[in-house]
């Protein structure tokens, strides 16, 4: 999710690049400035940040899409529309999960890298309209090893205790009221029809440039004429080892 983070840094983000090597902080520590310069919404340009093909949900055919620009938009506003657009996809498995367990969360926690910044965080409890806590560290995956090794060397008489001596909340972000009305309008009447209106056109895009892939064949970089998928055809697993 938030590796588009890092997509933008690469490709738009080179003054705060700089600019943080200069200062010794991280470049993301400065893209908190540019959410600064945007209103809630991005003044309506929204993004659905499904870059990466062939995942499940909400469908293999699905690309990434930014609609609503405009020429008061600038890459400041582009940035706002990532996070909110991360949110949005994020809300939206919340409600998935919710649907089939039957239980409402009430609670979100957020971890890794995009957890560092404030901005994002508070993005996110707006969205979801829950407040958003940060762990006391964002690296959970480390943590979550060292209460497992805390527990096999005995450190810890099981994970219940481990987890409670371990673990903690850092800061809890609320909701703004008034952003999160902003957002739930915008959630509800534009981010979810997005991808049923573009899914036509998705499987047209499929169709005629070969991208993605079907499963099965795989295109020549250099290739990307309507049948370019059907003639080039994986290789089979054993040689695909060699």
């Amino acid at each position: 999710g938030f590796w588009l983070v890092s997509w933008f840094k690469e490709q738009f983000g080179h003054p705060e690049r700089a600019a943080a090597e200069s200062l010794g902080v991280a470049p993301e520590a400065l893209f908190d400035e540019l959410v600064a310069q945007v209103p809630p919404g991005s003044l309506g340009l929204t993004l659905q940040p499904t870059w990466s093909p062939g995942i499940r949900e909400p469908g293999p055919e699905a690309r990434g899409a930014i609609i609503g620009f405009s020429e008061q938009h600038t890459r400041a506003h582009l940035y706002r529309a990532i996070l909110e657009g991360l949110a949005y996809a994020l809300r939206e498995a919340k409600e998935r999960i919710e649907k089939r367990g039957g239980a409402r969360i009430e609670r979100v926690r957020v971890s890794g890298g995009g957890s560092q910044s404030d901005a994002a965080m508070q993005i996110t409890a707006n969205i979801f309209n829950l407040p958003c806590e940060r762990p006391h560290l964002y690296e959970t995956s480390g943590l979550g090893a060292a209460i497992i090794a805390s527990v096999g060397l005995g450190l810890h008489p099981g994970f219940a205790q481990a987890v409670q001596a371990m673990t903690r909340v850092g800061q809890v972000f609320a909701p703004e009221p008034a952003h999160a009305r902003t957002y739930e309008a915008l959630y509800r009447r534009v981010y979810c029809r997005m991808y049923e209106r573009l899914q036509p056109l998705y499987r047209e895009i499929r169709a005629i440039t070969g991208y993605p892939p079907q499963e099965g064949t795989s295109i020549d970089p250099g290739d990307r004429s309507p049948d370019a998928e059907h003639r080039s055809p994986r290789p089979p697993a054993d040689h695909q080892a060699e």
